[in-house]
């Protein structure tokens, strides 16, 4: 499979670390969040999904996504061109997920609430409009 895009640190700005996953359905982030736990302890984990891929259209794949997002602390997720209503599928994790349709509105969110210490998630099985570096470079200039 695809090696390369398993955990693979992308950069860290003011002790906060930039991860990118392939992750994108529900088995793939619980396992992936679950090695990202085990690492980094009692640390803060924010997930951040780009759920675009074909699997992720099913059904019965998206009951499962907040089950699988459970070991997060925080979740955001980019609704865009989804076909499927995010927030009412993530709506189970209550105020800890942020959907978000507007990418640059998305970028905020998630560095606003980034804080030392944490650990961001990307999980994707796209390029997700380069929102590492976006991400990166928006808390570097905080």
């Amino acid at each position: 499979g695809n090696v390369k895009r398993r955990l693979e640190v992308r950069g860290v700005v003011k002790d906060i670390v930039v991860y990118d996953d392939f992750a994108h359905h529900p088995t793939a982030i619980a396992m992936t969040l679950a090695g990202l736990r085990r690492r980094v302890g009692t640390a803060r984990i924010l997930a951040v999904l780009e759920p675009r891929s074909n699997t992720m259209k099913l059904g019965v794949m998206k009951d499962r996504l907040p089950e699988s997002l459970a070991a997060a602390d925080r979740v955001f997720c980019y609704a865009a061109n989804l076909g499927w209503n995010a927030a009412e599928t993530l709506a189970p994790l209550g105020e800890k997920a942020v959907v978000e349709e507007d990418f640059e509105r998305l970028v905020a969110a998630i560095s606003a609430s980034a804080q030392p210490g944490d650990h961001v998630l990307i999980m994707s099985n796209g390029g997700f409009n380069g929102i590492h570096g976006k991400i990166l470079a928006t808390l570097d200039a905080a």
